[in-house]
């Protein structure tokens, strides 16, 4: 709403919820075609994704520890249990989960930073993950870090639950602008 200058802004300390993406260790690494964001230049909201680079790619292949974590059935669905599992311990509103081959969305929101939320998925995922034998004890499954977007407004949330549940193979996250 707008009056003369004044224009009315969200007041909201916390956005509504958050849509959190944990990609799996070594599945989408610096030079992929898809591109990719880093923790020096390329890490701000807007700024431009790494360009792909074969070279860089193989250099950072080289590098693993471990072959690349990819998810089959049994473990998807030990990971979206343990994802409902820290929402109903933590009071937290899960309102879309799916694990996928290579990585994990949700929309969740909670009355607290997403940092902590995304963390605590991946400890209770890894946790459950080999409690029940599904990773080896030395296997870390995630990345180091996942995309946090904050969601502001009412339609953002929606759009990020269309997107979780019926979206995602090759498609691009909505644009929450």
């Amino acid at each position: 709403m707008s009056h003369g200058d004044y224009i009315d802004f969200d007041t909201n300390e916390l956005p509504l919820a958050y849509l959190i993406t944990i990609r799996c260790y070594g599945t989408w690494l610096h030079g992929d075609e898809r591109g990719s964001m880093d923790r020096c230049e390329n890490h701000r909201y807007g700024s431009p994704k790494i360009a792909p680079n074969k070279a860089r790619q193989r250099s950072e292949a080289s590098q693993l520890k471990y072959p690349p974590v990819k998810l089959g059935d049994p473990q998807r669905t030990v990971i979206e249990a343990a994802i409902r599992e820290v929402c109903d311990n933590r009071g937290y509103q899960l309102h879309a989960v799916n694990a996928r081959t290579n990585h994990v969305h949700s929309v969740v929101a909670a009355a607290c930073k997403t940092e902590p939320v995304m963390n605590t998925f991946k400890a209770y995922a890894t946790r459950h993950l080999r409690e029940k034998g599904l990773i080896q004890s030395e296997v870390k499954p995630w990345s180091r870090h996942g995309s946090t977007r904050y969601l502001w407004k009412s339609r953002h949330v929606e759009l990020a639950i269309d997107y979780v549940i019926n979206g995602q193979e090759g498609d691009e996250p909505p644009d929450f602008d």
